[in-house]
Formats: structure tokens, sequence, C-alpha cells
């Protein structure tokens, strides 16, 4: 924030100096013009502007003001930022003969000053029509969020709800997505989409809000049993979970429960929690579905998701399918079969450390994940041979990340190792845990290998630091 501060500072200047306002800033950019507004005020010179006799004399700033067409408008902006009260209020009037500075007229209508705020607020309510309303949108929508901005929110609500549809179709898309949550939740109050429509902005947009709003509001205007697939089929192929999920659970309300069971395998949880609801209220069991559908550990179309379903509703007794999925070809199966494993509360150490040296970073990452708890059970040896910079990357951070759960020697030792591992991440994992490494009940006391350790990462501490480590390891010197 500080540096777009001193940006706008030197916009200001430039301004000063009588370069034009689309020299200086992007004036479709709503950042640029509240960055100008404080940077005028903190980085440009004093020099620049003009003392308070200045501002109050017969030349001053505050009598050219008066005048019409009396200051160019790289000046007239810079009165609308200055710091003087007086001259932002008096500033208001020829700016509201240019256009150019609606939006330094948007942002003085936040202004703490309440006669400046006022008047603003004037010469922006003269000045908004649905025209001049859709470049403003973004930076209306920015400075709302001041504890002063409600005025310039409101006003623009109550512009373009009185606006033809097609003045917010630019909005459906606009880049900001506060724009896009605006001008949704303004057409969906006003009724100006159809559901189909809003089925597929659903679908269609990034954010979450947006779909989950435009989802929400294209089931609601269906009649319970009015669902047809110009409104189901954009929901659900939607990319974003949620609106599958929204998809998902409307397929029982619209009568066609059987279609869920395509989604129990879905690679989003939501998605399949929603699909085993809507198969269940048909009266069907989805775990069923799911042991029949892993029963085949060498099915090559096996979907990462099924086995994902069938852990988060089985039985312990079901890690009889996850186990032959361990050597499954697609890495998702894999990956997907140790986490269930975790997620059932079964481990085998042995079985499962091999793994850690899996081509796949998912399938190592998960199968690390079950292994931290049975930590200490492993044999250091064998991992340490795992953080040489001849093995990958995602194979060195797993042996790292159990020897680190190791605690004690056997965490020095593994830290100190990985200080000049080729991976800058991993390195400076790697020092902190040396830096934070204490003393523990398992750790002889003065031994001479923790010394030696501690003197390899000296780099780490300053002397007096490292001092105090030793002498709590009991170690002279």
């Amino acid at each position: 924030m500080r540096d777009d501060i001193r940006g706008g500072g030197e916009a200001a200047r430039r301004l000063a100096e009588g370069a034009s306002l689309r020299d200086v800033l992007a004036p479709a950019e709503p950042t640029a013009w509240l960055a100008l507004d404080a940077g005028t005020r903190a980085w440009l010179p004093p020099r620049l502007l003009p003392t308070r006799a200045e501002v109050e004399g017969r030349r001053g700033w505050l009598a050219a003001l008066r005048r019409p067409d009396a200051l160019a408008e790289p000046r007239l902006a810079l009165a609308l930022c200055h710091r003087d009260g007086r001259v932002r209020e008096a500033a208001l009037g020829p700016a509201a003969r240019c256009p150019g500075l609606l939006p330094l007229v948007v942002v003085r209508t936040a202004d703490w000053a309440a006669p400046v705020r006022e008047r603003a607020q004037e010469v922006l309510r003269a000045a908004l029509d649905p025209d001049t309303a859709l470049p403003l949108a973004p930076l209306i929508l920015l400075v709302g969020r001041r504890g002063r901005g409600a005025f310039g929110v409101g006003l623009l609500d109550e512009v373009l709800r009185r606006a033809p549809r097609e003045h917010l179709a630019p909005l459906f898309t606009h880049a900001d997505r506060a724009v896009r949550r605006f001008a949704y939740r303004l057409a969906v109050d006003e009724g100006h989409l159809s559901p189909a429509e809003l089925a597929r902005a659903a679908a269609r947009d990034t954010d979450p809000v947006v779909q989950d709003l435009c989802a929400e509001a294209a089931l609601a205007a269906v009649p319970e049993d009015g669902l047809s697939d110009d409104v189901l089929e954009p929901l659900l192929t939607a990319r974003g979970p949620r609106v599958r999920s929204a998809g998902v659970t409307a397929l029982r309300r619209a009568g066609r429960p059987d279609r869920a069971e395509a989604f129990l395998a879905d690679r989003s949880g939501l998605v399949r929690a929603c699909a085993r609801y809507v198969v269940r209220q048909a009266g069907r069991d989805p775990l069923v579905w799911y042991r029949r559908r892993c029963a085949d550990a060498g099915d090559p179309a096996l979907p990462p998701g099924a086995v994902a379903g069938l852990a988060e509703c089985g039985e312990r007794a079901d890690a009889e399918s996850l186990w032959p999925l361990l050597g499954h070809l697609a890495p998702g199966v894999r990956a997907r079969a140790v986490a269930g494993l975790r997620a059932l509360d079964v481990t085998d150490v042995r079985r499962l450390r091999a793994l850690l040296d899996d081509p796949e970073p998912g399938v190592v990452r998960e199968a690390t994940l079950a292994l931290l708890p049975s930590a200490r059970s492993l044999d250091d040896g064998w991992l340490t041979e795992r953080l040489t910079a001849g093995r990958p990357r995602h194979v060195r951070v797993a042996a790292f990340r159990l020897l680190d759960a190791c605690g004690g020697l056997v965490r020095l030792r593994a830290a100190v190792a990985v200080l000049d591992d080729p991976d800058a991440r991993l390195r400076r994992w790697a020092g902190q845990s040396v830096q934070s490494w204490r003393v523990t009940a398992d750790v002889p006391p003065g031994s001479a290998e923790v010394g030696e350790l501690l003197d390899r990462g000296r780099h780490l501490f300053s002397e007096y630091v490292l001092k105090r480590r030793k002498w709590a390891a009991g170690i002279e010197g």
C-alpha cells in the first residue's frame, strides 16, 4: 500500500508539472485514483502545492476555482486531492464539468470533511446515469468499503435498477469480482435473467459467491416439477464443485435420482456427499455401489473419487478393498487409497513405507501423512538415505518431514544434513528446524555429536545463542 501511495505521489508531481491524467495513471484502474488522492497529500513536495496564504489570497486557488475554466484538468485534479478541505470543496463545482474527473468526485463522496462529502454527493447524483455508472462501478464499490462510502453504492444501485437490462450485461463479465457480484445480485432482485441464464452464469463464473448466488437463484426460480435440462445440465457439468453439488442435490427434486449415481465418484468430496444424499433418499445404499466399484483392483478405469467415497462412508473392514489399490497404475487411485486407509484409521508401517519411493508426489504426500504418527518407529537410517540430493524433491521432503517429527538427535541430524539441499524452501525449513531445536530427555548430556552439529549450523545463530544452546546440551565451550 505504501508503494501505491508513493506511486500516487509521483503521479501528482507530474500533474503539477503539466502532464495529463491519461499520461500519469490508468483511468480504468480504481486503485490508481485512491493512490493519487493519498499520494498527493503524502508525497507531493510542499513547494508544488500552494501555501495557506496562497490558498486564501486574491490570486489563490480558492479564487481561481470560483472562476469558470480557471484551472486546467491536471491542476483541478490536484485541487480535488488537496490537503485543505475548502480547496477540495471548491474544486467540486468545476469538476462537475470535467467527465474525466468523475472518479475523484467518487472518492470525495467518502471524504472525512462533511461539507466536502455532501457537495461531492450532490455532484455525483447529478452526473451519474446508466452510461457513466458502468466505468465508475469498480471505483464506487471500492470506495464503498470505507466507513463513509455507502452513498455511492446506494446511488449506483438506484441508477442501475432504473436502467435497461442491456446496461448490466458488461458488468456480468467484468474482471473485478466485486462488480460481478453486485451486478448479479441486482439482476436476481430485478428478475433480469431467466433460470437457464442464471445456471449458465453459475457454471461459467469463477467466483464462489457468484456461483452460489446464481445457482440458488436458478433453482429457486423454477417450480418443483419444472426443472428442465437447460437448467440442470449447466449445473451438473460445471467445473466448480459448489455448482455441481447444487445440481446434484436438485436431481432429487427433479425426480431423477438414478443420475446421481454417476456423481458418487466425483473428484469433489462435496459433490460426492450430495450424491450419496440423493441416492439414499431414493432408498439405495451408496456403500454397496462403492464396494462393487472398488472390488477390481486391476480396473484401469477406476476413478479416484470412487476410492475416496468408499473411505468416506465405509467401515474399517473396507480397508481390505483398499490395500490392493496401493499398486494401481493410476497415481490418483494410489493416493486416494492411502488417504482412505488413514481415514479408516488403518496403518501398516511396512507396507506404507514402501510408498515413500513412489514417483508421484501426491502418493508420497499421502503416505507421509499416514506415517507421521508412527514416525519414531521408522528406520531413521533408511529415511536419511532419502535426503541425498540425487533423490526426487518430493522424496527428500517426505523423509525430512518424518525425521523432523522424530524429534531429539534424529531431528537435529536430519536438519543439519539438509542445510545444503539444492531446494531453497527445504533449506529454509531445515534452518528453522535447527534454530528451534531444543535438548530432549533422549539426548545424552554433553554429546560431542550435538556440539558438532550445532557448529555446522553456526551461521544460523549469534555467538551468544550458540553458546546458550551448547550449554543447555551440557557442552562446555
